[in-house]
């Protein structure tokens, strides 16, 4: 006498780190930014790149504070589209590659060198190597 029983295919879910893991991780990528941002405008003044626009300097230690502070209007974003959009990944990817690419426009029109502005424009892009993707990884 033999017996068939139907078993069910094994279902596997998967979900998104929670807005905690994502926190936790884009903090540590705002750290890392931040410190990033500040060694590589110590190096420009160091070889003789001027931070100086419209006349003022601008302190090493400015170049973490700000990218803190729009690090953490980025982790905003994140946790509204983790919240609200119907795909958080991809309107992270394509909101923030926008966001970066406009983030040049007040560098290349300040009244500053060349030079301190392509400093700018590199401590912008290596702020947004270090915090777009770990920040994207989390909202996979």
């Amino acid at each position: 006498m033999s017996t068939d029983f139907a078993t069910a295919p094994a279902t596997t879910t998967t979900t998104a780190p929670g807005v905690g893991s994502l926190l936790l991780a884009g903090s540590a990528a705002t750290v890392a930014a931040a410190a990033a941002t500040a060694i590589v405008a110590a190096a420009g003044q160091a070889v003789g790149i001027t931070t100086e626009v419209s006349g003022a300097p601008i302190p090493t230690a400015g170049f973490a504070v700000l990218t803190a502070i729009f690090s953490v209007v980025g982790l905003v974003i994140a946790v509204s589209l983790r919240r609200f959009a119907r795909h958080p990944h991809t309107m992270w990817i394509r909101t923030t590659v926008v966001l970066t690419a406009l983030s040049f426009v007040p560098d290349l029109l300040a009244d500053a060198a060349v030079g301190t502005k392509l400093l700018l424009m590199l401590t912008h892009v290596l702020a947004a190597a270090i915090v777009i993707p770990t920040v994207a990884r989390r909202l996979a």
